[in-house]
């Protein structure tokens, strides 16, 4: 077989499995493992596999199109972000109820709901019902001021009580956010 139908074959299979281990490759193709790494090294090149230790792996972007914030442009982080439901259906995402909270101030009248996911319990809540801790003493690696959300008021007392903190109403912390804010957050995009 030709090095350009083996590394299709490769292609193929890594499409299929996500990884593969050179031995694998060699045993599947009847070719020496050093034959296999002259065929992959090409395809590592462009980009399409990455190495691993012992193989390859289909090289998938960090973040798929839509899974961007749209205020910062930082990845989602499940656990952490926002949606924003708009009344004509589309949805906004956010990385953090930080951001949420920055869109909303600018939309609010066009919005059907809030979505985001208790911090303790991570289940979907709405963020409208939801109680925030504002200025809490743990690092999210998310922006700043961070706004944790809680469903319930007395497990986000007891977590003010660990991590300090204010705890707001959603419509209270989004304008205590855009009150510290003033317009230079995140590389703001709204």
């Amino acid at each position: 077989m030709l090095p350009i139908k083996r590394r299709e074959q490769i292609l193929s299979w890594i499409r299929e499995e996500e990884t593969l281990r050179i031995s694998e490759i060699s045993k599947r193709l009847d070719v020496s493992e050093m034959t296999v790494y002259r065929d992959i090294k090409p395809l590592i090149e462009n980009g399409q596999v990455i190495k691993t230790a012992g193989g390859i792996a289909l090289n998938r972007p960090k973040q798929q199109p839509g899974q961007m914030c749209s205020v910062c442009g930082r990845g989602l982080n499940p656990r952490l972000s926002v949606q924003i439901v708009k009344n004509d259906g589309l949805i906004e995402q956010f990385c953090c109820a930080h951001c949420a909270m920055l869109r909303y101030e600018k939309i609010k009248e066009d919005i059907s709901q809030i979505i985001c996911r208790d911090f303790l319990v991570d289940t979907t809540i709405s963020a409208k019902m939801a109680v925030f801790l504002l200025d809490a003493d743990l690092h999210l690696n998310c922006c700043q001021p961070q706004a944790i959300p809680f469903a319930s008021a007395a497990d986000a007392a007891k977590f003010k009580t660990g991590f300090g903190g204010k705890l707001l109403s959603f419509e209270d912390a989004a304008r205590e956010i855009q009150k510290t804010m003033k317009e230079n957050c995140c590389s703001l995009k709204t």
